[in-house]
């Protein structure tokens, strides 16, 4: 591995003849050297490679190499570079404590040993590759750590992800097991109430009045299992991407009419009315079944919350759009759980949570969402909702049909 590193070498000298010689002695296939005749060239030199080892010459005219190597002890880029030092001059003690002083490594005297310096020149190329290989080995390690950390956020993700997923899908079954436990167990009693009167011979409980009660409730409680039921298939249907939309023209103000007057009865039981202000007609090309699921979705919401207050629905034109507005004087909801209806298996609140799964609102979004359109919600807490939801006039896309029309 170290044979495959390249090392520069810098040499400095004011002579070029004294270059020529060093050059000799230190260059190898392994090696890259550098010549400069000032400190001038020296300095612009190392700025621009990184070397393994400088050989400076220590007098030359203008800068000498004492001071040049205080420069590059100052500078971040060559402050590590080792320096040997050349001199012709005696070995006095004093010479030779300047040069180490300057921050040298080593003290060459001319004339020179040519296997001296070919040793030492060997053994600084030994430690620059040596070095190079641990700066490698350093990056690679930081490299893994940063990786190890990101894939351990990663998992710790994952595994909030997974943790919410679990909790989710046990709120779920409680739901589903509370919700459709209700009208079981209304069958359930009606049930029992009846095989009682039938073994006491209690022909007066079969009057066609009770009996048309009786069929009443039975059918209020197999319609909320059948909602359940559907409501957990078009999850599944929208998960897999198989929500049937097939769009058709109709008149959007007919359904409308259609839908306030059959959830008439609902509001009367609840003490309450609904108002209608519609501009009619208003024609566009939609799936009259998933729009008719969306706007019933949102009477029953308004009705469920709205304080038993009356519920105002409204619809006009908007641009491209035609727009339906379902809005409640009730609880209101919070800037954060706005966020959170349109969640799978999200309600207002547990305190205010009446029944359903807490889909309604997820699929339909996904319903108008797959026609082109939009849901908002516009509320503050204790005062209200208002839902608007935007249907393109022009048709509906046609994908839509296309990649969703194989229904579950």
């Amino acid at each position: 591995m170290l044979s495959h590193l390249t090392a520069k070498l810098l040499i400095v000298d004011d002579l070029p003849e004294n270059l020529l010689a060093l050059q000799a002695l230190i260059q190898g296939e392994d090696r890259e050297v550098h010549q400069a005749l000032s400190a001038d060239q020296a300095l612009s030199l190392l700025l621009e490679h990184d070397f393994a080892l400088a050989i400076l010459d220590v007098q030359m005219p203008g800068m000498n190499g004492f001071e040049l190597a205080e420069l590059m002890r100052g500078m971040e880029k060559t402050k590590h570079i080792p320096i040997v030092f050349v001199s012709a001059a005696g070995r006095e003690m004093d010479y030779a404590f300047k040069g180490y002083e300057s921050g040298a490594v080593d003290f060459l005297h001319k004339p020179l040993d040519t296997l001296a310096v070919k040793s030492k020149v060997t053994v600084f190329v030994d430690l620059f590759r040596q070095r190079q290989v641990l700066d490698r080995q350093l990056e690679a390690l930081e490299r893994g750590r940063q990786e190890q950390a990101l894939l351990l956020a990663k998992l710790q993700s994952t595994q909030a992800d997974l943790e919410h997923a679990v909790r989710m899908r046990d709120d779920f079954m409680s739901i589903v097991s509370h919700e459709v436990r209700t009208p079981l167990n209304g069958l359930i009693l009606e049930t029992q109430l009846r095989k009682m009167n039938l073994a006491r011979d209690n022909m007066a409980a079969f009057t066609p009045d009770k009996l048309h009660l009786m069929v009443e409730r039975d059918e209020r409680q197999i319609n909320s299992l059948i909602r359940l039921v559907e409501d957990m298939l078009d999850v599944s249907r929208i998960r897999t991407g198989k929500l049937s939309i097939r769009p058709k023209a109709f008149d959007l103000c007919a359904l409308l009419h259609n839908l306030v007057e059959r959830f008439s009865a609902q509001a009367e039981s609840l003490e309450t009315q609904i108002e209608l202000s519609a501009s009619c007609p208003m024609l566009g090309e939609w799936d009259e079944f998933r729009i008719e699921q969306v706007l019933a979705n949102l009477l029953s919401n308004a009705l469920r919350y709205g304080d038993r207050k009356t519920v105002r629905v409204r619809m006009h034109q908007d641009g491209n759009a035609a727009c339906v507005q379902v809005q409640d004087q009730g609880i209101g909801i919070s800037q954060l759980n706005q966020k959170r209806i349109f969640q799978q298996f999200e309600r207002v609140s547990a305190q205010h949570a009446r029944s359903g799964l807490g889909l309604g609102l997820y699929i339909s979004e996904q319903i108008v969402l797959a026609h082109g359109g939009r849901i908002e919600v516009d509320s503050e807490e204790g005062q209200g909702s208002t839902f608007s939801v935007y249907l393109p006039l022009c048709a509906a896309p046609a994908q839509s049909d296309q990649a969703q029309a194989t229904s579950a």
